[in-house]
């Protein structure tokens, strides 16, 4: 279970998240004071800390010594804050906090907070992951060493330093995000906050006011003024996804802001400069969103002006051995259960499989088959149906002969030669019915004996 430790003077706070986490986590109460400070090297290990920055000392240098000391001691801390010390909280973060939550806190959100904490605090702590000689420093988070990572890190270390918006386009789960996170932390912006929005997670009337912020009474249920995702992000970087998700309305908000550079909170005529640099991500195709008038062109033109396509697990199945040790090792932690490995079966299993959800459904994978393991390493009775179904692959149908990389290619090449037989040699059809790109379909064709088992599209149709 989860230690999360608690700073906090709020008796109240403290004990309201000490019922509310209490149930999923273990919490720790302590008092956030420069006796408690002191002391807590001493104390139990916490996996997370939640620090209440409320003004509980004297002065504001204080306050932001005692802070600073518990961020540098524990950087897995989240600091929770009210509006008026958010500037102060986004200095923490800067310094090496994981994160700010505001007060008044939604309960919910708080637990995902807790639980992205500790995964990046145990992914820092994996001292063994080898990381490839050719990724560029800044994109360690992002695993992978074939092709096309590599275009990724190259396109990602191309524009860092750039303050061209950039649109990071890939399927859900191929991680978006980690490239968005690689671009800021390589750039000159690096110290500066990284401030990561769901476009589709905010309702259409809320959206203006959460992106600009609004003044004291700008709206029914406004209590006082507040800041907007662009001013939260200041000079470092706001990071948009699902960009594809915002109503035409929304749409031309956001268009003016990148044509103009300046915006004002809800209720006020006073123009902000827009100083962050813009990363923007979705999974839509927003060519044909254009195309159907449900996407401006020229928003789309001016978010488009460096393209990055996170790829889909499937094209890069080289990959899933280090991905999958990756979380293999950090929910063996998590769950307390020594598992030192995949068996090649069942490892062939996983590179078989089309993953469409990529790598989000990847780490639910090794979670899951964790979970039910009953030995020191996961066996392909571990892995879930899905997976293991007889339509993925039956390995006990080929020869042992040759390495075990030759048997997981030969498998492909054979998979690819029966789709393109059975779609009357349509190669587009029949990278479509294995849910992989025609790109890759024509890389495994080269890596076998087209001039054998393959016909051209033409040719099939012509004897058809």
């Amino acid at each position: 279970m989860m230690r999360i430790g608690l700073y906090s003077e709020d008796r109240e706070l403290q004990l309201l998240l000490s019922y509310a986490l209490g149930k999923e986590f273990h919490v720790a109460l302590e008092a956030a004071n420069e006796e408690t400070s002191g002391s807590k090297e001493s104390s139990e290990p916490q996996d997370v800390l939640i620090l209440d920055l409320t003004p509980v000392h004297d002065t504001l240098q204080d306050r932001l010594d005692y802070a600073r000391d518990m961020v540098g001691t524990h950087p897995s801390t989240i600091v929770m804050a009210e509006d008026g010390l958010q500037t102060t909280a986004s200095e923490l973060v800067q310094l090496g906090a994981y994160a700010f939550c505001r007060k008044p806190v939604s309960i919910r959100d708080l637990k995902n907070m807790l639980r992205r904490a500790h995964e990046d605090s145990l992914s820092k702590n994996s001292d063994d992951e080898q990381a490839l000689p050719t990724k560029v420093n800044g994109c360690d988070r992002m695993i992978g060493g074939s092709p096309q990572m590599q275009q990724v890190y190259h396109l990602v270390q191309s524009v860092t330093n750039l303050n061209a918006s950039v649109l990071v386009t890939g399927e859900s789960g191929t991680g978006k995000e980690l490239v968005a996170r690689a671009i800021h932390s390589l750039g000159i912006r690096a110290n500066r906050p990284f401030v990561a929005v769901s476009c589709g997670a905010i309702p259409e009337t809320l959206i203006e006011a959460e992106l600009f912020g609004h003044e004291k009474g700008a709206f029914t249920g406004t209590v006082g003024a507040r800041e907007g995702y662009f001013e939260q992000a200041g000079c470092g970087t706001l990071f948009l996804d699902e960009i594809g998700d915002l109503s035409h309305y929304a749409q031309v908000k956001l268009l003016r802001v990148l044509q103009q550079l300046e915006f004002s909170r809800l209720g006020s005529n006073r123009l902000i400069p827009l100083r962050a640099r813009l990363i923007f991500a979705t999974h839509q195709n927003l060519t044909e969103m254009v195309a159907e008038g449900k996407f401006r062109q020229d928003l789309y033109f001016r978010i488009n002006v460096m393209r990055i396509v996170s790829p889909p697990l499937r094209e890069r199945p080289e990959d899933i051995p280090q991905i999958a040790a990756k979380f293999l090792k950090q929910y063996a932690q998590t769950y307390q259960k020594k598992i030192e490995g995949i068996e090649p079966d069942a490892m062939a299993m996983l590179q078989a499989y089309s993953w469409p959800g990529n790598v989000r459904e990847l780490e639910n994978v090794i979670q899951s088959s964790i979970i039910f393991a009953h030995e020191n390493r996961i066996h392909s009775e571990d892995l879930p149906l899905a997976i293991r179904g007889s339509n993925v692959v039956q390995i006990g149908a080929f020869s042992s002969a040759g390495s075990f990389e030759q048997q997981i290619l030969d498998y492909k090449i054979k998979l690819v030669t029966t789709a393109i037989r059975e779609n009357n040699g349509n190669k587009t059809l029949a990278a479509r019915s294995l849910n992989i790109s025609r790109a890759y379909l024509h890389r495994l064709i080269r890596l076998g004996e087209p001039d054998q088992i393959f016909e051209d599209d033409e040719s099939q149709a012509e004897t058809a």
